[in-house]
């Protein structure tokens, strides 16, 4: 059965139920369990709810040795700016364990972290910074969109046998949406068409997957059936899916928050153009972020971001060649 829950209240679910599940589930971060009333302390106890030292390399650290000790934690760091205070841990210890041991030594971690919020937080707590955790051996990322993916995502990467960057987009938090009740999970790896089409193929990741779909809607009013598509994580990334859908349509469009030059957009349409060039029609269209910092100004900072009218636009410009094309004839 399902029924309708915010975003954060399902990543908050999954949490539980695998605690409840498995008692080697660690929850710690410097803003948990720090009043005797906190529901997970008062749920599962000290022993597996600790506050930590305001100190992202220390809590980081102290995951890093009790997931390769047989724990499974889950470190919420609330801003994934904040990974960058321990991108040593992050980068060159957690992910490197399992290969540099022969595969005798698993480091199962779940860094949480919030990003994207753009609603007036200025420079540094508005990054979109995956781009540069994507290509980390031995890391995996995810970006659920929904609330559904929210918990089937977060389930898997408690479950998974390595670390795993789980980051929640902060203009989600409230959007509310089915959810299955009980044991929920999501394989890694696998793409979500959340619209099919046969005209053009958007790729979209975390936030812009809802800026994809009203787009869409609007195009549709005009007869261009849009295809969307939700990686779910970036790594794995699945370019299978991806493939098939421009073998379909012949048209697309990528959609990201990131800034251009360090999106996930650029590594897809290096796949497409690499293993699906044969299917283009069009040139491949981008839709991300402008290469500077977000403003603090709102104007400024919808300048800089994708929205629906960018997409639109991104779309019919795919779409010039087969107009122009049927007015020749």
């Amino acid at each position: 059965m399902a029924r309708e829950l915010p975003y954060v209240a399902a990543i908050d679910e999954a949490i539980r139920q695998e605690m409840a599940r498995d008692d080697g589930v660690l929850y710690f971060g410097q803003n948990i369990a720090t009043t005797d009333n906190d529901p997970y302390l008062a749920a599962f106890g000290s022993d597996r709810v600790r506050v930590t030292p305001i100190s992202e390399t220390a809590e980081i650290g102290m995951a890093v040795g009790a997931a390769m000790a047989g724990y499974r934690p889950v470190v919420e760091l609330y801003m994934a700016e904040f990974l960058l205070v321990a991108m040593d841990q992050v980068v060159n210890e957690a992910p490197r364990m399992h290969t540099m041991t022969g595969g005798q030594v698993r480091v199962p971690l779940v860094l949480k972290a919030g990003y994207g919020f753009t609603a007036g937080w200025a420079g540094q707590h508005t990054g979109s910074i995956y781009g540069m955790f994507q290509g980390v051996p031995g890391l995996k990322v995810a970006l659920p969109s929904t609330p559904a993916d929210a918990k089937g995502l977060m389930t898997t990467a408690i479950r998974d046998d390595n670390p795993v960057l789980y980051l929640q987009h902060y203009l989600l938090m409230l959007d509310k949406g089915e959810v299955p009740e009980g044991d929920y999970a999501i394989p890694f790896g696998v793409a979500d068409v959340k619209r099919p089409g046969g005209d053009v193929t958007i790729v979209a990741t975390g936030w812009t997957v809802h800026r994809a779909l009203a787009a869409a809607e609007q195009l549709a009013a005009e007869g261009i059936g849009v295809e969307v598509i939700d990686p779910r994580t970036i790594a794995p990334l699945d370019t299978a899916t991806i493939l098939e859908s421009v073998a379909k349509t012949g048209r697309l469009v990528l959609v990201d928050q990131a800034t251009r030059h360090s999106s996930v957009a650029a590594v897809i349409a290096s796949e497409v153009a690499e293993h699906g060039f044969a299917d283009l029609r069009a040139p491949i269209k981008h839709v991300t972020a402008l290469d500077t910092t977000i403003a603090y100004s709102q104007p400024m900072e919808e300048y800089v971001l994708p929205d629906e009218a960018k997409i639109t636009r991104a779309v019919r410009e795919v779409l010039e060649p087969a107009a122009s094309a049927k007015v020749a004839r």
